[in-house]
């Protein structure tokens, strides 16, 4: 993978709720907006639009699954100020509203660890095996959207 994509993944991951926008991405690289479009789409399969929104999706998941806080402060966590358009891009990720997600994941039986505090967490590696996993789904599919939404899913289970 191209160093520069690598380098707007890590800002990404490091900034998930942030406004940075694709010209500060370009900048940060020394590219210009529609060069960094491209590389970053034939390296990851997506445009990097998409890709951070799925990371906003990701991010939000965890947040749903893991606190306390209302739809609408995980909407502001994930850098979506519009709790309906977060709803929506929320639902066309997983299909489920986010308050539909939150009240499925509860009352799934839990997976933890026999010690009550759920699953253990692998090293720090796990992420970035995921990410390299969502990589290779996205660039060999022809609906990447659709095979992210299905590994998620599969990850679930």
């Amino acid at each position: 993978m191209d160093k520069r994509v690598e380098k707007i993944i890590e800002m990404m991951r490091e900034n998930v709720g942030g406004e940075l926008s694709l010209n500060e991405f370009a900048q940060s690289v020394n590219l210009s907006v529609w060069r960094l479009c491209h590389i970053f789409k034939s390296d990851v399969g997506m445009p990097p639009i998409r890709y951070l929104r799925l990371l906003r999706m990701q991010r939000a998941k965890d947040l749903l699954e893991s606190s306390f806080l209302s739809v609408k402060e995980i909407a502001f966590q994930v850098g979506l100020n519009d709790e309906s358009h977060f709803v929506r891009d929320f639902k066309s990720t997983y299909g489920f509203s986010p308050a539909h997600y939150r009240s499925r994941f509860q009352n799934q039986p839990a997976k933890g660890n026999g010690n009550g505090h759920g699953p253990i967490k692998g090293s720090g590696s796990q992420p970035s095996r995921i990410r390299e996993q969502l990589v290779q789904i996205a660039k060999h599919s022809v609906l990447p959207s659709l095979q992210v939404f299905l590994y998620v899913f599969s990850s679930l289970s």
